[in-house]
């Protein structure tokens, strides 16, 4: 049966809500002290899962042994002392123990040991290596984790403590829904769901996922949208006499193209930029306009998969096929222009998100 819910992750910035500078600092240290104890427990939970998995390989010299990965006390040919899912939890637990909370690790352990099932028959074949985590990896925590979410007025923010830390948010000029979510959770329309905090440069995020119902619409799985994908035109969407065509390639590359060039003028300028602080000062303008290319380009593909979806469902469209993808796909490869300066993954992507979220179907040609 086909889940009524979908899962939406927004990035959301913290900040640390304690009167002193002395408070706030001794908070984001603590932050960064269990982002490197997820850092090491991820990695030693993966080598963990990888050598329990494999422990029949290890024992070729011997033909006589008995192995099964199930606690002692519930199986005969058990070989652990509990189950399979507590043993590296204990491991790392008992290692970090007083220097992260143990929410944090039950989720990354829970995380790591569903991703680590997913992808056993390539791990068992050879064709995929176990992951390497990042220091800066975003580490998870849930519901429990959190307390008192609620809105202040006089500090406009939504407010809570993640394990007995304060924060509050900034939003800033959000044009987004994330407000709206927020508000939803308080008031118990949507559920919070396992999410992430991400420490960069000195800042702090929230990945929160959100668990939402689908938007209902009136669609019928027997009328069908047909939709191609190209650079001349970025999506041409057609069902029975209706036909809508969604930007141009002047359109899209005209200003990619503009970005591009003056990207290409500030890296050649950066030479002479006025230096200071290592390379940082003299590249601000490059990354600068490397940044505005991307937003560029989220928010076209963002617009163009919009227009879409909202075309499908003005005319009940339940079905959409994206015609001849594997070829463009292949002749993308191919062209260096095409590949460098049009985004068909990303597109993709946001259509089949857009379209799970109304109910539509999505059907690659």
């Amino acid at each position: 049966m086909e889940k009524s819910t979908l899962k939406l992750t927004r990035k959301i910035q913290l900040l640390v809500d304690l009167p002193t500078k002395e408070e706030r600092k001794e908070a984001l240290d603590r932050l960064y002290q269990w982002q490197n104890r997820c850092f090491r427990a991820a990695n030693l939970i993966v080598s963990h899962l990888y050598v329990q998995e494999m422990i029949k390989e290890f024992f070729y010299l011997s033909e006589g042994i008995k192995y099964k990965l199930a606690d002692e006390k519930k199986d005969e040919l058990g070989i652990l002392q509990r189950s399979r899912m507590n043993t590296t939890y204990r491991v790392v637990s008992d290692r970090f123990k007083g220097e992260i909370p143990t929410n944090i690790l039950s989720n990354l352990n829970k995380t790591l040991i569903t991703s680590f099932n997913q992808n056993r028959p390539e791990y068992w074949r050879g064709e995929r290596s176990l992951k390497n985590f990042r220091r800066d990896m975003a580490f998870p925590f849930d519901m429990e984790g959190i307390s008192g979410l609620s809105y202040d007025e006089n500090k406009r923010a939504f407010c809570f403590r993640l394990f007995q830390i304060p924060f509050k948010t900034y939003l800033g000029k959000d044009f987004t829904d994330k407000r709206r979510l927020l508000e939803r959770v308080i008031t118990g329309e949507t559920r919070l769901r396992t999410s992430h905090i991400k420490l960069r440069e000195g800042k702090i995020f929230l990945l929160a996922v959100f668990e939402i119902e689908k938007e209902e619409h009136s669609l019928r799985p027997e009328l069908i949208a047909e939709a191609s994908l190209s650079l001349e035109y970025p999506i041409v969407v057609k069902t029975g006499n209706a036909k809508l065509t969604i930007g141009t390639r002047e359109e899209f590359l005209y200003r990619r193209l503009a970005i591009q060039a003056a990207l290409k003028r500030a890296q050649v300028g950066a030479t002479f930029s006025k230096s200071g602080k290592g390379s940082k000062r003299k590249l601000k303008a490059v990354e600068r306009l490397r940044r505005n290319e991307s937003n560029y380009v989220q928010n076209r593909i963002h617009v163009y998969s919009r227009r879409l979806i909202d075309f499908c469902i003005k005319h009940r469209a339940g079905t959409l096929i994206l015609l001849d993808q594997g070829e463009k796909i292949e002749i993308a490869n191919e062209e260096g222009f095409v590949l460098r300066n049009w985004s068909y993954y990303e597109l993709m992507e946001k259509i089949r998100y857009k379209a799970e979220k109304v109910g539509l179907e999505v059907i690659m040609d």
